[in-house]
C-alpha cells in the first residue's frame, strides 16, 4: 500500500535510483516489481535469500556473529540476503530498518543550510555524566572523532567539526550523511575524558617498539574478538580505543619516518 502522506526526501532519493544506488551498504536497484535490496558485496550474487520485514528488521539489529549493532551505519551489515520492497513505502520502511533517519538526513544535507550541529555545540548541552565529554581539548576531541568515526567503523560522511579537524571528504565514506555526533561517539568521548585524566606513565620506547606497537593495534582493529561488543569501552583491546591511541601515536611515527628518510 502507498501513502498518501508526500516524503519529498522519499521522492528525491527514488529519483537517484536510476537504475540502483549504493546507499552505507545497502544496494537498492529498481526491479520490475518494486525495488530490490540487498548487501552490496553481494552485487552479482545469483542465489540469495527472500527475506521478509520480520527477518530484515533482525538483520539490522543483529551481525552475523549474533552481536547486536548499537550502530546501524557501522560496516558489519550481514550478506546473503535480498528484500523485495513492491513500492515505495515499503523501500521507506527497508531504508528505515537498516539506516533509521538516513534518508532525511541525506535529503537534509543537500539543502544549502544543512542542519549541522558541530562537537562543541552538542556536547555543551549534556548533562550528567557526559559533561565531561566537552572537557576535552579540541586536539583531545579530534582525536576522538579520528577514531570513533573512521570507516572502519561507521560509514556515514561527518559533516560535524571540531576545531582542527575538517569534516569528511565526499567520497571517502558513503551517501549517509552524519549531522550531529552519536550516542555511540558521545559515550567513547566519555571514556577518553576518563582515561585522559588516568595518572600518565613515562615509558621511553624506540622507533622501532613504536613501530611494533603500532602494528599490534592495526591487528586489534582489524581482527577484533568476535564475542567483544562494539560499545565496550572498557575493554582494553575495543577497536576504537585502539585506534584512538593509534591517532595519538601517529605523530610520533611520522617522525620516525622523517629520520629514516633522511
Amino acid at each position: 500500500m502507498v501513502s498518501a502522506v508526500p516524503n519529498p526526501a522519499l521522492d528525491a532519493f527514488i529519483a537517484r535510483v536510476a537504475p540502483e544506488i549504493i546507499f552505507g551498504e545497502a544496494l537498492v536497484r529498481k526491479a520490475s516489481e518494486g525495488f530490490d535490496l540487498r548487501n552490496a558485496a553481494d552485487n552479482k550474487a545469483i542465489s540469495l535469500r527472500l527475506i521478509t520485514a520480520d527477518e530484515l528488521r533482525e538483520i539490522a539489529q543483529f551481525t552475523e556473529h549474533k552481536q547486536f549493532r548499537p550502530l546501524k551505519s557501522a560496516p558489519n551489515l550481514r550478506r546473503g540476503w535480498h528484500f523485495l520492497a513492491r513500492n515505495s513505502s515499503e523501500l521507506e520502511f527497508a531504508l528505515q530498518c537498516l539506516y533509521p533517519a538516513a534518508i532525511g538526513d541525506w535529503f537534509a544535507a543537500q539543502q544549502p543550510d544543512p542542519p549541522v550541529t558541530h562537537y562543541r555545540d552538542f556536547t555543551a548541552r549534556q548533562t550528567g555524566m557526559y559533561r565531561v565529554a566537552a572537557m576535552l581539548s579540541d586536539e583531545q576531541s579530534a582525536y576522538v572523532a579520528r577514531a570513533g568515526c573512521h570507516k572502519r567503523f561507521c560509514l556515514k560522511q561527518r559533516l560535524w567539526t571540531v576545531e582542527g579537524l575538517p569534516p569528511d571528504g565526499a567520497g571517502e565514506k558513503s551517501l549517509i550523511p552524519c549531522l550531529e555526533p552519536c550516542a555511540v561517539l558521545l559515550e567513547f568521548a566519555r571514556n577518553v575524558a576518563r582515561f585522559e585524566q588516568s595518572e600518565r606513565q613515562m615509558v621511553p620506547l624506540t622507533s622501532d617498539e613504536l613501530a611494533t606497537i603500532a602494528a599490534a593495534l592495526e591487528r586489534t582493529i582489524e581482527t577484533p574478538r568476535a564475542e567483544l561488543r562494539e560499545a565496550d569501552f572498557a575493554a582494553p583491546d575495543n577497536p576504537r580505543r585502539a585506534r584512538w591511541l593509534l591517532e595519538k601515536l601517529k605523530p610520533m611515527l611520522a617522525k620516525k619516518d622523517e629520520h629514516e628518510d633522511k
